[in-house]
């Protein structure tokens, strides 16, 4: 696929913010990253910086709120219920675009390698806050703005996550 017209998702650590630009539109949706902060190494439970690409997309035509465990379906679909039978469950829930870095020696290879870390944009329970660093590395959205971002973005589009805002540089389509 040409990578001219693959729509950009961009992170800003700074304000908590994923960024989808396409030809035709331009999308901001708040998101959680690591409470640890950013960072490349792996067991750091920090997010990664820099280009990544997506490399995987997991959970098409899943039920919304759909667990998922190692990348499968569990069955489950998540409920107050299932929260309290299992309170320290990393809630991994509808779909998942699994990112594969892009710089070897940064995020790519060896104890850097976001993939091999598993570092994903995915759903999470909508009574986890937005706009607040809590997740364990990867990039937790709302259910419903995940599903406007998975419809929308191919295995392949590049994802740049970075450290400052988007203020700098206002929302613009491809």
């Amino acid at each position: 696929m040409d990578e001219s017209v693959l729509p950009l998702v961009e992170v800003s650590l700074d304000d908590q913010q994923l960024r989808l630009s396409t030809a035709d539109a331009c999308f901001l949706f708040p998101v959680s990253t690591a409470a640890n902060g950013p960072g490349e190494r792996e067991g750091s439970g920090c997010t990664p910086r820099g280009w990544h690409r997506v490399a995987a997309r997991i959970g098409d035509g899943l039920p919304v709120n759909s667990v998922l465990v190692g990348r499968r379906p569990t069955g489950e679909v998540y409920s107050e219920q299932l929260a309290r039978d299992f309170p320290t469950r990393d809630w991994i829930l509808t779909r998942i675009l699994w990112l594969q870095g892009m710089e070897v020696g940064r995020n790519r290879l060896g104890n850097l390698d976001s993939m091999r870390r598993y570092i994903y944009i995915h759903g999470t329970p909508d009574t986890e806050p937005m706009g607040v660093p809590a997740s364990h590395g990867c990039i937790r959205m709302r259910n419903e703005d995940l599903l406007t971002l998975f419809e929308r973005v191919p295995a392949g589009a590049r994802v740049w996550i970075q450290q400052h805002s988007f203020s700098r540089i206002p929302c613009r389509n491809l």
